[in-house]
């Protein structure tokens, strides 16, 4: 499978390079930094340097060329105004659903955020970051494509468990970026969950059950 990850030097977005590449798939990272590069080859992924936030969709779909799916794993971090929540990760989703769609990618799973849902906090930054993945979300789910919206919760670096609660409501709780990265695969690997919304945190069930258990109509 060739998957094509926008955000490709993000934390979870090098583990999942790590996770395709080692069970022979291809992942190819857009980035926006050329210096960021020999990272994703370090992880085993072909980088493509892409700005999603001045690109147009010609120049994204470019580098779907064969893809069988892509993914959206990118984020404006940490540190970044309301407007960059906007710009990336709302319109920068967005721009890669209209390459996907310009290059009949069907394939497409989308990482969003627990707590699109609930009103919105006192912090007016991380509001604007919950209203841009909400609103990639509702453009998303309006399109004809295969896609799957993943809603992690806090996401942490621990050492991955294996274990989680995977369903379209969850309580709140922490995940690794290791185990959102497997799952993430294993719903590459899983079309029954293409049009669902599913929330994840750590728990009991193994990946592979959990996301076997996905079967949306």
């Amino acid at each position: 499978m060739r998957v094509v990850i926008a955000g490709g030097h993000g934390k979870i977005a090098q583990l999942l390079h790590r996770e395709l590449t080692g069970r022979g798939d291809t992942a190819v990272g857009l980035i926006r930094n050329p210096e960021h590069a020999p990272a994703l080859r370090a992880a085993g992924a072909h980088p493509a340097v892409v700005d999603l936030e001045h690109a147009d969709v010609d120049q994204v779909a470019a580098h779907l060329s064969g893809a069988d799916a892509v993914v959206f794993a990118a984020g404006a971090g940490p540190g970044s105004g309301a407007a960059r929540k906007d710009t990336v990760d709302r319109g920068a989703a967005a721009l890669l659903a209209d390459a996907a769609e310009r290059t009949g990618t069907r394939r497409y799973l989308l990482i969003s955020s627990m707590g699109v849902d609930t009103p919105p906090p006192a912090d007016e930054v991380f509001a604007a970051y919950l209203r841009a993945k909400k609103a990639a979300e509702d453009d998303l789910t309006g399109r004809d494509l295969d896609w799957t919206i993943l809603r992690p919760g806090r996401l942490t670096d621990d050492p991955p468990t294996g274990r989680i609660t995977l369903a379209r409501h969850t309580d709140p709780g922490a995940v690794t970026r290791t185990d959102v990265a497997r799952v993430l695969v294993a719903l590459l690997y899983h079309p029954g969950s293409a049009g669902a919304v599913l929330e994840l945190v750590g728990g009991n069930t193994p990946i592979a059950d959990a996301v076997a258990a996905v079967d949306h109509p």
